[in-house]
């Protein structure tokens, strides 16, 4: 790269896949608000993505497809965030289950999760669970020796997608080991328990599900998630909560420049002013942050984990920040159901509740910064 070249240009083809997710997620913003009203999933839209070639583009080369940069990765979710959150979440959440199962089980089964990923098979996440908290690479329930491999019985919580899936991953102490597996759907062993009524990103419908001696079988074992392995779900969170901001910053600026007090906009009063100053510009650094982070992938540095974990924090964070102010200059209005405003604010929160929860990461960033270690 010249010292002229902008480091996070995007090769022709990345750029033709982004208009595309560009030009379908203004129609996914004009729904975006219906379908949380009635906490569906819009299926369609996660067809329309797999039909413009959203799968095949994320899907490593090494494991038959097209191998997405990192940084486009990151600027496709906060289109599809912005103008739909719900959907952003179910598709990434799907994107790393599938490439996470054709990578994970590339020696045994892996090409044929590959395969049903590009063919337009559902993948979701099924790996948070209870006892766990946030640490969903680390599972406390144990699988039990079965024949054809092993069994689970057990709950695994916010599997966004659930309803629609052909295969979840799934993981599981094996021998005091966590182990991953796919697993089929249907399964009469795997059943939702109906508590879903969430606060927001309602049309995720991120259910709790219950594994009665589900059967984990052993041509569907993977290995453990490696540094080489593409992050999907730590590169993309932090971009949902970003999409989250912008489209809040957004309503905010719309409702300030469009509703007169005293006869001037809402946007002449000197604290409105100041207000929006202070997180846009934390809304600028962390999507600089973030940017940071995705080219630290792209070239396979280190560092690339810390930074995406800081991006999520911040991002987690400032996407809260944005939409309260929307509701404090939206005032009575913004506070009413028809308001973008208070959607805003509901999905945002959420974020902060993903794994890696903002206290989560507070406290490994934290001890990193003053070299504490558990000595």
């Amino acid at each position: 790269m010249t010292s002229t070249e902008n480091p996070m240009s995007l090769p022709e083809t990345e750029n033709l896949l982004l208009d595309r997710v560009g030009e379908l997620a203004a129609g996914f913003a004009a729904v975006a608000a219906e379908y949380d009203d009635r906490a569906e999933i819009a299926v369609g839209h996660l067809e329309a993505l797999h039909a413009a070639g959203a799968d095949a583009a994320v899907l490593p080369e090494r494991v038959g497809g097209q191998g997405l940069s990192y940084r486009a990765f990151g600027r496709l979710l906060r289109i599809l965030a912005k103008a739909d959150p719900s959907t952003a979440t179910i598709w990434l959440m799907h994107a790393g289950a599938g490439v996470g199962l054709a990578e994970l089980t590339r020696e045994t089964s892996g090409s044929f999760f590959a395969e049903e990923f590009l063919a337009g098979k559902r993948f979701a996440n099924a790996l948070s669970e209870p006892a766990s908290g946030n640490r969903f690479l680390n599972p406390q329930q144990d699988a039990v020796a079965a024949a054809g491999g092993w069994s689970l019985t057990g709950a695994k919580r916010f599997v966004s997608g659930a309803e629609i899936a052909d295969y979840l991953i799934v993981n599981a102490r094996v021998d005091d080991v966590p182990t991953f597996f796919g697993v089929p759907l249907p399964d009469p062993s795997v059943s939702v328990i109906p508590i879903w009524d969430t606060l927001g990103l309602r049309a995720t419908r991120s259910q709790l599900l219950a594994f009665d001696h589900t059967a984990l079988r052993s041509e569907y074992r993977g290995r453990a998630p490696g540094y080489a392995d593409f992050a999907t779900i730590p590169a993309g969170l932090p971009a949902i909560s970003l999409g989250i901001a912008d489209a809040a910053l957004d309503a905010l600026v719309a409702h300030a420049r469009s509703r007169v007090i005293l006869g001037k906009p809402l946007a002449h009063q000197q604290w409105v002013q100041f207000e929006v100053a202070d997180v846009e510009s934390r809304t600028a650094a962390a999507h600089a942050l973030y940017d940071r982070g995705l080219l630290e992938a792209d070239h396979g540095l280190p560092s690339f984990f810390p930074t995406l974990m800081r991006a999520k924090y911040l991002a987690n964070k400032v996407a809260v920040e944005v939409a309260q102010l929307g509701v404090r200059v939206g005032g009575a209005s913004g506070y009413l159901k028809q308001s973008p405003i208070q959607r805003h604010l509901r999905d945002a929160e959420a974020g902060q509740l993903m794994a890696y929860s903002t206290e989560v990461m507070a406290g490994e960033i934290g001890r990193e910064v003053l070299e504490v270690t558990d000595e």
